[in-house]
C-alpha cells in the first residue's frame, strides 16, 4: 500500500502489489508510504507471484529504510482445514514482522490477536463493512483500521467516520479493478471451475463472455447484449477517483488505497506517482489541484486500465459502469525497463521487458513527476556488442538516452495503436 503521510495529513494511499519484489520497490520509489502484499499462504492472490518468507523480509526492510510500511493480507474465508496453518503462519509473522495484517474471516482474527497480540490488525474489505456498527464491532476486538465494502457511497463513509471513534481509520480504494460481486466475495469462479475467489484462486469469469440458452434447445445460444465483439455482461470499469480527492478527504478517509494486483511495475508507478502528486498538491493548494486535473487525467491515462467508472461513491452506477463489448483493456503505452544502474552521462543498464529500437522516441519516467523525452542514440549488450534493437525480453542492456537517467527511472514508449494487446 502507499501511505501517504507527512504531505497528506496523516492520510494515506495504498497500493496492492501482490506480485514481487520489483513492484513493491516500484511502489515505494514512485510515492507509496505502505504497500500491502501477499504471502504464500491465506492472501487472495493464489494465482500471483507472492512473496516468499525471505522475500517478504527483504521487501520490507527495503521499505522501512525508506520510512514506508508493509502490510500482509491473510484475507482468506477460512474453512476448518486452514485454521492449523493460519495459526503456524502467524507464528510466522513474529519474525518478519510486517506493520500490520489485513483479515476478513473472524476466526482468523481471534487466532491473530491470539498469536501475535501486538500487532496492528486491519479488516478487509471481504468482510463487508457497509455500517457504524461493523466498524464499532472490529474497533472493540482490538481492530486498527477497517477497509469500507466497495458498495458505500462517499455521504454513507461520512456517516461512519462521524459514528466511530476518533482513532478508528477508515481505508477505501481510490484507483483500480472493480469487482461484479458485491465486496469481493464471489462465487463464480468456484461455480464454473471449482476454484474459489473467496480462497484466492479467482479465474476472473466475470470478464468472460456469456450468452443465454433456452432448456428445450441446446446449443442455441443467444445473446443478452451483442455487437460484432461479443457479450461482455459482467465486465466492469476501473475506479479512478483522481478528479474527486477533495470528497474522498472530506467524507472522513484516511487511507486512500490502490488496487494493483498483478499489475505491472509501470502501471504500479505510473498511479502511485500521480495520485501522489495530486495529494500533495491538494494539501498544499486546492487551487493548484484543481490547475493540474488535465495532467493527471493524462498521466494516468498512460497506465493500462478499462476506462473508469467512479462506482458507488455517488450513488448506485448506472448501466454505464459496466463495458459490454470486449474484455480487452486500453493501453497507450509500453514499459520498457527499469533503470538500474546509470553511468551519469546518459546510459543505463535495464532489464529489457518490451521490443525498442536505435532511434525511437521514448520517455524517461522519474519519480518527482518528471517526463523526459529521449531518442534511443545506442544499445548494447553486457560485452559491449552493438543491437539495431531490443527484442529479447529480459535481456540485459546498456541503453544511451542522452538525457539526465539515473537508478530507478522508468522507460516507457507510446503504444502506436493505443489498443489493448491481451486480456485482464
Amino acid at each position: 500500500m502507499i501511505r501517504v503521510r507527512e504531505d497528506f495529513n496523516e492520510k494515506d494511499g495504498i497500493v496492492d502489489t501482490g506480485r514481487k519484489l520489483e513492484v513493491l520497490k516500484t511502489a515505494v520509489i514512485y510515492g507509496a508510504d505502505a504497500v500491502y502484499i501477499g504471502g504464500e499462504a491465506f492472501g487472495l492472490r493464489a494465482k500471483a507471484h507472492n512473496f516468499s518468507r525471505e522475500e517478504m523480509k527483504e521487501g520490507i526492510a527495503f521499505a522501512h529504510e525508506r520510512g514506508v510500511k508493509v502490510y500482509v493480507t491473510a484475507n482468506i474465508l477460512a474453512h476448518n482445514d486452514d485454521l492449523p496453518g493460519v495459526e503456524a503462519y502467524f507464528e510466522e509473522m513474529k519474525d518478519i514482522s510486517p506493520d500490520a495484517l489485513i483479515i476478513s474471516d473472524p476466526g482468523v482474527f481471534a487466532i491473530a490477536r491470539r498469536v501475535i497480540p501486538h500487532m496492528e490488525l486491519h479488516i478487509s474489505t471481504q468482510a463487508n463493512n457497509t455500517n457504524y456498527g461493523t466498524y464499532l464491532f472490529w474497533h472493540q476486538l482490538g481492530a486498527k483500521r477497517v477497509v469500507t465494502a466497495r458498495e458505500l457511497s462517499l455521504n454513507e463513509i461520512k456517516e461512519i467516520r462521524a459514528h466511530i471513534p476518533e482513532d478508528m481509520e477508515i481505508e477505501s480504494f481510490i484507483h483500480g479493478a472493480m469487482c461484479i460481486s458485491y465486496s469481493g466475495r464471489c462465487l463464480l469462479s468456484n461455480f464454473f471451475v471449482g476454484r474459489d475467489a473467496n480462497q484466492g484462486a479467482c479465474t476472473h469469469p466475470c470478464r468472460w463472455k456469456y450468452s443465454i440458452v433456452e432448456e428445450t434447445r441446446p446449443g442455441e445460444y443467444m445473446p443478452v447484449y451483442e455487437n460484432e465483439r461479443g457479450t461482455y455482461i459482467f465486465n466492469s470499469r476501473d475506479l479512478c477517483m483522481i478528479e474527486h480527492i477533495p470528497e474522498m478527504i472530506d467524507a472522513g478517509i484516511d487511507s486512500f488505497k490502490i488496487e494493483g494486483r498483478m499489475k505491472t511495475a509501470l502501471y504500479v508507478a505510473t498511479v502511485a506517482r500521480t495520485y501522489r502528486k495530486a495529494l500533495n498538491d491538494y494539501m498544499r493548494d486546492p487551487a493548484l489541484y484543481r490547475a493540474n486535473l488535465e495532467w493527471y487525467k493524462e498521466e494516468i491515462g498512460k497506465c493500462t486500465y478499462r476506462e473508469f467508472t467512479t462506482g458507488f461513491y455517488f450513488g448506485k452506477p448506472t448501466e454505464d459502469a459496466q463495458i459490454y463489448d470486449n474484455n480487452t483493456y486500453v493501453k497507450n503505452y509500453i514499459y520498457l525497463g527499469t533503470a538500474e544502474e546509470s553511468d551519469g552521462r546518459g546510459r543505463c543498464r535495464i532489464q529489457q521487458k518490451n521490443k525498442f529500437s536505435l532511434g525511437e522516441m521514448i520517455e524517461v519516467m522519474k519519480p518527482d513527476g518528471r517526463n523526459l523525452k529521449a531518442s534511443v542514440r545506442d544499445i548494447r549488450d553486457l560485452e559491449g556488442n552493438p543491437q539495431e534493437s531490443a527484442p529479447h525480453p529480459k535481456q540485459m542492456l546498456w541503453v544511451d538516452l542522452g538525457v539526465d537517467v539515473e537508478t530507478s527511472d522508468i522507460l516507457r514508449k507510446k503504444e502506436e495503436t493505443g489498443a489493448g494487446e491481451g486480456k485482464a
